[in-house]
């Protein structure tokens, strides 16, 4: 299957499109390249993007959390945690593949006998014969 590409269609208002078709402009790109390039942004950074103006991004680099899109430090214990948990998934997954083809293959031996599968309930319900109870 290939990568086929989606339209994506939503409405601005009239102040809102001539300002996105300015931007389009002064980066000398069409307007689709602009939402296009804004989409693969917000795609590569798990929906981390803040959209702001040029002269404001420098006043953002130079504050304390001067680092966008934020990062997060993760504990060693929990990253090996978490691929601990990952192979106990996977080999609980191969545990149900193989209990799915053993179930598939017990099917497949029932339907291939053409003997009459008899229930020990029914023989019961069928006797002549007094029952005993031992005690």
């Amino acid at each position: 299957m290939g990568n086929k590409n989606k339209t994506i269609s939503f409405r601005v208002n009239e102040d809102a499109f001539e300002t996105l078709r300015e931007i389009a402009e002064e980066r000398d790109i069409s307007l689709s390249a602009v939402f296009r390039d804004y989409v693969d942004m917000l795609v590569a950074h798990d929906g981390q993007v803040q959209v702001v103006p040029e002269h404001e991004l420098d006043q953002l680099r130079t504050g304390d959390d001067a680092e966008f899109p934020p990062t997060v430090t993760v504990p060693k214990s929990f990253v090996r945690e978490h691929e601990r948990l990952e192979l106990e998934a996977e080999h609980l997954r191969e545990q149900l593949d193989e209990h799915k083809q053993y179930v598939n293959h017990l099917r497949e031996q029932l339907e291939a006998e053409d003997e009459e599968v008899i229930h020990l309930e029914d023989l019961d319900a069928d006797a002549e014969e007094p029952s005993f109870r031992l005690g």
